[in-house]
């Protein structure tokens, strides 16, 4: 962390340094088809969450519904905010609250065609505190610690308090380096002598895969399909 304050500032949501809450709702379809082909590590792959910063969330507060996509090894993230309660009436009925931007507009045409194409539903709850921090010299670089990391598939609403169960443990931190291209020479240099190795880690896969375990420890048999039916089309896909 000394290394970190030598090079980085706290992100302008840390006030006063101290950490700040993350609380999502991730929407899948029945058969969980968004995440099983996350987890297969394919070319191309998204996301749909819905995201608040205050928890439990009113009515009036901002979220924000997100497109997460990862093509290859580059993320994307395209998101558009609302009231919550505007998110429940788009989420019914598909009414847009008033747009401003035109950016704004086509977000929600890429949200449209997401819903049009995956019958989703809220499917996981995840929250998580987070420290965060953007480069002195480069601001487009980003280091995030995560913990407190929590799950539950119940009680799918961000207007209830978080709870649930701790996917990593409570003195462990998920560490994500956020760069659009090489690290910094400092950064390379402290992670190789803390030991410090990149790894996979989708916070929504480790959820469900939890749930698939635990599934499985209290049945004799377990299927999860590998098949999914989409506007009457069959998708095939790896099995878990």
């Amino acid at each position: 962390m000394e290394v970190i304050h030598e090079y980085m500032n706290p992100d302008q949501y840390c006030i006063g340094g101290r950490e700040y809450g993350i609380y999502n709702i991730y929407y899948d379809t029945p058969d969980d088809f968004l995440i099983r082909e996350s987890l297969s590590k394919p070319y191309y792959k998204e996301k749909l969450r819905l995201r608040s910063y205050y928890s439990p969330a009113a009515p009036d507060d901002l979220v924000f519904l997100e497109v997460k996509k990862k093509i290859g090894g580059i993320v994307t993230k395209r998101r558009v905010s609302m009231t919550l309660a505007e998110s429940d009436e788009y989420f019914a009925t598909r009414q847009k609250p008033e747009a401003k931007k035109y950016i704004t507009e086509q977000v929600f045409r890429e949200l449209d065609v997401f819903l049009d194409h995956y019958p989703v539903a809220p499917k996981q709850y995840i929250s998580y505190q987070r420290e965060a921090f953007f480069g002195k010299d480069n601001h487009d670089f980003r280091l995030t610690f995560d913990r407190k990391i929590t799950e539950r598939r119940f009680d799918l609403r961000l207007d209830y308090e978080s709870y649930g169960n701790y996917i990593i443990d409570e003195d462990q931190r998920l560490m994500e380096v956020k760069v659009s291209d090489a690290m910094p020479d400092w950064l390379v240099e402290k992670l190789s002598e803390l030991k410090i190795y990149k790894t996979s880690f989708s916070k929504y896969g480790k959820a469900y895969t939890n749930f698939v375990r635990e599934k499985a420890a209290t049945r004799n048999h377990i299927y999860i399909s590998g098949i999914s039916r989409v506007n009457d089309r069959i998708l095939m896909n790896r099995s878990v």
